[in-house]
């Protein structure tokens, strides 16, 4: 009939570790099958659209002030912090110039003094002109600038680009001051 042998307790130890060892190894790769199979099914081109900044009445000509758009990548549970602001330069007419708020140098949150018409970083001393384009410190480049266009009665910008260092920055050259002569 049935050999003792057949049921020792080596045997039985083995088949347990096999099946123990088996669903470890099924926890541990859906993690790394989750990062590897991922882009596969994420949303598609969700992050990849014009989003709005505000009305056109919120940018006065001449001004330079600060916009928010909703980043669409978001989801829910991101509460306020889906909000980020920029900094919208309206120039004349439906020209406008929309930067990112951080600075080239660091990534520190740049403020925008409308007496001296500069971008100034507190953390590292870099100041921009009112074009982007760098005017002291240390920045490597101009301030990073969204793609916009206008719709209607709103302001655009395309998210499909977060600013980096690949984005071209402004290359205009800044408007003389009067005192510049």
């Amino acid at each position: 009939m049935n050999d003792p042998s057949e049921y020792s307790r080596r045997k039985f130890l083995f088949k347990i570790s096999l099946l123990v060892n088996g669903a470890v190894g099924a926890i541990l790769a859906v993690p790394v099958l989750g990062y590897v199979l991922g882009p596969v099914f994420k949303r598609n081109q969700g992050y990849n659209y014009w989003v709005p900044v505000g009305n056109l009445e919120q940018f006065p000509a001449g001004e330079t002030r600060m916009g928010q758009y909703r980043n669409p990548d978001g989801t829910p549970a991101d509460g306020q912090t889906r909000t980020l602001p920029c900094w919208v330069r309206h120039i004349a007419n439906n020209q406008f110039q929309v930067f990112a708020i951080n600075c080239a140098h660091m990534e520190c949150p740049v403020h925008w003094f409308p007496a001296s018409k500069l971008f100034m970083c507190p953390c590292h001393g870099g100041v921009y002109y009112e074009n982007g384009a760098v005017a002291a410190g240390p920045p490597p480049r101009g301030l990073y600038e969204y793609k916009y266009k206008v719709v209607g009665n709103q302001l655009m910008i395309w998210a499909g680009e977060l600013p980096t260092l690949s984005t071209e920055a402004s290359i205009a050259m800044p408007e003389k001051s009067p005192c510049q002569g």
